[in-house]
């Protein structure tokens, strides 16, 4: 059975404030408990690949505490979304989307799953 070779992660969070969306090009910062500041990506796939190594980093051993969001200046933003990687096997993630402004969960079984949610909410 497959899910007994995956590895759990502890859910392993990190918040991704959305500052724009326009033509399927994401522009934002992504705040995660092994960074010392929020990290700023200009495309999904840069969001993507940054949240990929800091889950490399992890190993999921002893992961840290989950990261509780501040407030902040980020007044232009147009989303704040909670990444749970729950379990990871290669490059494929499952876990779950929480869109904190509108208080809505999804699951992701898959990378691109995560990519198609985000642009869903976003595209609108």
């Amino acid at each position: 059975m497959l899910h007994e070779r995956m590895i759990s992660c502890g859910s392993t969070e990190a918040v991704v404030t959305v500052m724009s969306y326009a033509d399927g090009v994401m522009t934002g910062n992504l705040r995660h408990p092994r960074l010392r500041r929020k990290e700023e990506f200009r495309s999904l796939s840069q969001m993507i690949l940054l949240l990929n190594g800091l889950l490399d980093l992890e190993k999921c051993l002893n992961p840290p505490p989950p990261l509780v969001p501040s407030a902040e200046d980020d007044t232009e933003r147009i989303g704040v979304f909670r990444v749970q990687v729950l379990f990871r096997e290669h490059n494929t993630w499952q876990g779950r989307l929480i869109w904190q402004d509108e208080n809505k969960e999804f699951v992701f079984r898959s990378v691109m799953e995560l990519i198609q949610m985000l642009d869903e909410i976003l595209a609108v």
